[in-house]
C-alpha cells in the first residue's frame, strides 16, 4: 500500500511517499480502505514540532527524541470503507462506509489502509453520513468533534453572544455552524478573504482582524472561543460579560501563568483551557446533524496523496479556508 512516511522533524519536505505492507486487523479491529483524509494545522505542528515548549517535550518523549519512531504516518481524519473485520467485531460489517478521528497519539491516515479498534480508547469511529462524499466526510471528525467539545465547555445557550477568534479554519467553521444550531448569536473573527464564507455558514457578525481589534469595540460577549490563541489575555477577559467564559483552545505557558493569577481575583468570569475527548457517540451526533442539513464541511482545496507535501506547505502559509483534503484513493 502507498503511504506518506514522516521521516524526521522539520519542513514539509521530510514527508516521503513509500510502499508499505498492508496491515491485518486484530480480533477487535477493522481494516479500513481510506479514500480521503485531511491536512490540518495540528498535522503541520506535529511534523515540524512548532509547538509550545512543554508540549514539544511531551511529543519528543512520546514520538521519538531525535526522529519519529512511535508514529511514522501523520493524519488524524479519514473517510473510507471497511474491507475486513476482526472476529470479535460486532458494530461494523465489511463494506460499511465510515469516517473516523484517530487522535494525536495514533494518527496514521496518510495511507491507503489503516486498522482501528471497533471501540477506540482514543479516537472515534462511525458510519459515514449518507449525504456526504468521502472528501466531505473526511473533513468532519477532528474539527467537528473539537468544536463540539469546546462549545459544551463554554456551555453555549440560546440567545447568548459568542465570539469565535480564528473562525475560518478547521475548528472554527464547525464551531460557527454548531453555535448557530444552538441558537447563539455568533461573531466570527478572521482575515478579509474569509469573511464572506463565514457569513455563508451562519455568522451573524464578522470582524476582519487585519483591520480591527474586537477587544477595542466596547462590545462584550457571553463566551469567547479563541482557536488561534493569539489574543491579549487581559483584553479578552475585558470583552466578556459578567459570568462570561473565555476558552483558549491551544494554551501556551504564559496563558497557564495568567490563569493562575486570574483565579486569585474575585471575578465571576471564567478562563478555560480547551480539552477534547473524542467519542463515538459525539461523532454519531455530528452525523445526525449533517444528515439533517444542519452541518456541512468547508473544503478549500483537495490534493492527491502524492501531493501531500504541497498540501502541508499550503496549510503552513496560513491562508486556508476551512479544510484541506487529501484524496487517497479516487472513487
Amino acid at each position: 500500500m502507498k503511504a506518506i512516511i514522516w521521516t524526521k522533524y522539520g519542513s514539509p519536505d521530510v514527508l516521503q511517499l513509500k510502499e508499505l505492507e498492508k496491515p491485518t486487523p486484530k480480533d477487535n479491529e477493522v481494516l479500513i480502505k481510506i479514500y480521503a483524509t485531511t491536512v490540518t494545522a495540528g498535522d503541520c505542528e506535529q511534523r515540524s514540532l512548532k509547538l509550545p515548549f512543554w508540549y514539544r517535550l511531551i511529543m519528543r518523549a512520546y514520538v521519538g527524541l531525535k526522529r519519529p519512531k512511535r508514529i511514522t504516518i501523520l493524519g488524524m481524519d479519514l473517510a473510507g470503507e471497511i474491507e475486513a473485520i476482526g472476529r470479535n467485531v460486532k458494530r461494523f460489517r465489511e463494506g460499511d462506509q465510515v469516517f473516523a478521528a484517530t487522535g494525536f497519539m495514533r494518527m496514521g491516515t496518510y495511507s491507503e489502509y489503516i486498522c482501528l479498534p471497533e471501540e477506540p480508547k482514543e479516537g472515534a469511529l462511525a458510519i459515514k453520513p449518507t449525504n456526504m462524499t468521502y472528501e466531505e466526510a473526511a473533513a468532519v471528525p477532528n474539527g467537528g468533534l473539537e468544536a463540539l467539545c469546546f462549545l459544551r465547555q463554554l456551555n453555549v445557550q440560546s440567545k447568548q453572544k459568542i465570539l469565535i477568534n480564528g473562525a475560518g479554519g478547521t475548528i472554527g467553521t464547525f464551531a460557527i455552524q454548531l453555535a448557530n444550531y444552538f441558537d447563539a448569536e455568533v461573531t466570527a473573527v478572521d482575515s478579509t478573504k474569509k469573511l464572506d464564507m463565514l457569513c455563508s455558514i451562519g455568522a451573524d457578525h464578522v470582524i476582519d482582524y487585519t483591520q480591527e481589534d474586537f477587544t477595542k469595540f466596547g462590545k462584550t460577549y457571553d463566551s469567547i472561543l479563541d482557536v488561534v490563541s493569539k489574543c491579549s489575555f487581559s483584553d479578552s477577559i475585558g470583552a466578556l460579560n459578567q459570568n462570561g467564559r473565555y476558552l483558549i483552545a491551544n494554551p501556551r505557558l504564559s496563558h497557564m501563568v495568567r490563569k493562575i493569577w486570574f483565579s486569585m481575583k474575585r471575578s465571576n468570569k471564567k478562563v478555560i483551557f480547551g480539552t477534547v475527548k473524542l467519542k463515538n457517540e459525539d461523532l454519531n451526533y455530528l452525523k445526525e446533524l449533517i444528515e439533517a442539513g444542519k452541518l456541512k464541511s468547508i473544503i478549500d482545496r483537495s490534493y492527491p496523496l502524492e501531493q501531500t507535501v504541497i498540501a502541508h506547505k499550503y496549510v503552513e502559509a496560513g491562508n486556508k479556508k476551512g479544510n484541506i483534503v487529501i484524496t487517497v484513493v479516487k472513487r
